[in-house]
């Protein structure tokens, strides 16, 4: 008797609209995506460098890259302003407030359960042995070897 061949859930089989459906997980599943959302949905409308102050740890490249991203998906709508020096504000759409909610839920979720998430992360490095990673223990700085002088390959010419 053989396995019967494994078949994947509707939702996971290739087809046009799970393809998009994937593109919109990738979307919302990066690092910085949810994070935008959260601030903008809590915050309203933001200034680029509001936003980017509020939003710990982005660079600029990357926020601009996101917003682009989610501006194009309709999650967020960018205003432009004819003033000089120009003024660029953002906000959650109708369709980013939609997705602001779930989020919600998510930020909710993990506050509710940081002490399970904390008690799974040291069973799991006991078992393994393995040394938690802690924000509040300096490394030290990697030793480098010294600089040492060139070595010529002929000697220095001299004046005759």
């Amino acid at each position: 008797m053989g396995k019967a061949p494994f078949k994947q859930p509707p939702e996971l089989e290739y087809t046009p609209a799970n393809c998009h459906a994937r593109e919109m997980l990738v979307r919302i599943g990066d690092k910085w995506s949810v994070y935008i959302i959260h601030v903008l949905g809590a915050a309203g409308t933001l200034r680029f460098n509001e936003l980017r102050a509020r939003v710990d740890g982005i660079s600029q490249r990357m926020l601009t890259v996101t917003l682009r991203g989610m501006e194009r998906d309709g999650l967020v709508a960018r205003t432009v302003y004819p003033e000089v020096p120009p003024r660029v504000e953002y906000r959650l759409t109708k369709l980013g407030s939609t997705l602001r909610q779930l989020v919600r839920g998510l930020v909710e979720w993990s506050g509710a359960h940081l002490a399970e998430v904390d008690a799974a992360r040291a069973a799991y490095d006991a078992r393994n042995r393995r040394i938690p990673k802690s924000t509040s223990v300096p490394r030290p700085a990697p030793v480098r070897a010294p600089v040492r002088a060139p070595v010529r390959a002929h000697p220095p010419r001299t004046a005759v």
